[in-house]
């Protein structure tokens, strides 16, 4: 029996029959192939580019590669988890849904609110990253001022562009994902075809470089929640230099998640949603562990910290190696690589965030309005909207000091499907799953420990604004969810006529 009040729980039987309704109707129109496009289209960004050579230089050297193992691992524990919840409950929204059927409505509710905050501050931010580059390709700048407002024209474009597309139709997108993926992937190959021919076998030596105290300590709001618990600081290099590397490197995996928000219009999501989802990671990480070999091969790690005679006082980017070795057409052909990667992940962020809205309002947690679609089966109202707000962010907010919440908030997500995972095996044996766990329950508390692991390792700001953030998401649904929940009104209304019939039982004894 689904619980009471705010621990109500939805049945993955009432979530899969909410999907027929007629006029909230996805289309079914992805396959396995459509969905590791999306997988790599939105975990490949411009990180590849700068975040590898950065965490290379000053934290971690050589052993780079390793820490990208490492963090495809810890992924791939929690990849594991969302495979087996999408094929068991096929249906949008991803995390909200898959925590409505176990832990009840308000840890839902939470989620959501959760997962909003995350999809709309990574398109945003990622848009602005777009712009950057779009601007360093041509040489001028992306942004216009009017009045006091400065607006970022770069941002709003890519966003506008990305909004039509989506508003079309998934299969649409699909498409242009597909092609804008080749053409970042192509890049990838690309360096890391050029730069083997660069490698020094001896710049891998030592592949763990020798400890170093980190010149680069934060201290109080800025630090980490782990430092500001043990007092301990950070550390470059070594073996911590290793796992703080993987700490950071982690986020460049962030986003295969977004896939299963598609469960609801996949064809036959019991195999190619697990398909998708784990045939993306994999992808990715051979992806990321080539171009860490190719860079690290290429130049001696203290070539790229920051400070070198060749970094100087920026931060060393995938460039610098080629730079180092003459290539000079290398900078042009990583923005390309850049510009196609922030557009894909842009585009799929934005899918996820209509997604999530879109099983919140056929729920009544937000308007029910907007749980409409059209005679193609897209939610053209949230996707409208969704831009809209994504657009004004990315236009005129600096977004830098909140990039920060989208990986806690993901992590928070993580977290949630890791154990309701384990939940629903335990109250559901007899649900069909297209795809299980294995080493149940080891795989999924490896992966809780991993994902607070990397938490700690956010600082404490992002913990006070993450705590902010759904304490305001608490007062709405109190407000405004709880009220209009369709589950809530369906059991009253099941109550009432339970209620009214034991009386019509009881009344002769009255007589």
């Amino acid at each position: 029996m689904p619980g009471v009040g705010i621990w109500r729980t939805k049945s993955v039987e009432q979530s899969i029959a909410d999907t027929d309704e007629p006029c909230s109707r996805l289309r079914k129109e992805l396959t396995a192939k459509d969905l590791t496009i999306f997988g790599v289209a939105v975990v490949v960004g411009a990180g590849i580019f700068t975040l590898t050579a950065r965490t290379a230089g000053n934290v971690a050297g050589p052993s780079i590669s390793l820490a990208f193992v490492l963090a495809a691992i810890a992924c791939g524990l929690a990849a594991l988890c969302y495979a087996e919840f999408a094929s068991a409950v096929p249906v949008a929204g991803s995390a909200y849904t898959f925590s409505y059927a176990t832990f009840g409505e308000f840890v839902a509710w939470i989620i959501g609110w959760d997962l909003i905050l995350e999809f709309a501050l990574a398109s945003a931010v990622v848009a602005k990253g777009w712009s950057l580059y779009l601007g360093g390709m041509f040489g001028g700048s992306s942004t216009v001022d009017l009045g006091p407002i400065s607006v970022d024209w770069g941002a709003l474009l890519i966003v506008g562009a990305i909004t039509i597309v989506l508003a079309i139709g998934t299969k649409v997108s699909s498409r242009v994902s597909a092609v804008v993926t080749a053409i970042k992937v192509a890049v990838v190959v690309l360096v890391i075809v050029v730069g083997i021919f660069y490698i020094d076998k001896s710049n891998y030596s030592p592949y763990v470089p020798p400890a170093e105290e980190s010149q680069d300590v934060a201290h109080g709001v800025h630090q980490s929640l782990f430092s500001a618990l043990t007092g301990a600081d950070g550390s470059s290099y070594g073996w911590y230099g290793l796992l703080a590397a993987a700490s950071l490197v982690f986020f460049a995996f962030i986003g295969f998640d977004v896939v299963a928000t598609t469960a609801e219009e996949t064809k036959h999501p019991q195999k190619a949603l697990p398909r998708g989802i784990l045939g993306s990671l994999a992808i990715v990480t051979v992806l990321y562990v080539g171009v860490t070999l190719v860079l690290t091969g290429m130049v001696k790690y203290t070539d790229l910290r920051t400070g070198s005679a060749l970094v100087g006082d920026g931060s060393a980017t995938l460039a610098t190696a080629f730079e180092a070795h003459g290539i000079g057409w290398a900078q042009m052909v990583i923005n390309v690589g850049g510009l196609a990667g922030l557009t894909t992940v842009v585009m799929v962020m934005m899918l996820g965030q209509t997604r999530v809205l879109f099983a919140m309002s056929r729920d009544g947690l937000v308007t029910r309005k907007l749980a409409r679609t059209n005679h193609k089966g897209v939610p053209v109202r949230i996707t409208l909207i969704v831009g809209g707000v994504v657009a004004a962010l990315a236009a005129v907010f600096p977004m830098g000091v909140l990039e920060e919440m989208v990986n806690i908030g993901t992590l928070f997500a993580f977290v949630l499907v890791c154990v309701g995972v384990m939940v629903l095996r335990r109250t559901r044996p007899d649900l069909p799953r297209g795809f299980r766990v294995p080493l149940m329950p080891w795989v999924p508390i490896l992966a809780v420990i991993a994902c607070g692991w990397l938490m700690l390792n956010l600082s404490v700001e992002t913990w006070i604004r993450f705590a902010v953030w759904m304490a305001l998401g608490v007062v709405v649904y109190f407000a405004y969810g709880r009220r209009k929940s369709v589950l809530g009104q369906r059991l009253a209304a099941e109550a009432a006529e339970q209620g009214a019939t034991q009386g019509e039982v009881r009344e002769p004894e009255h007589v």
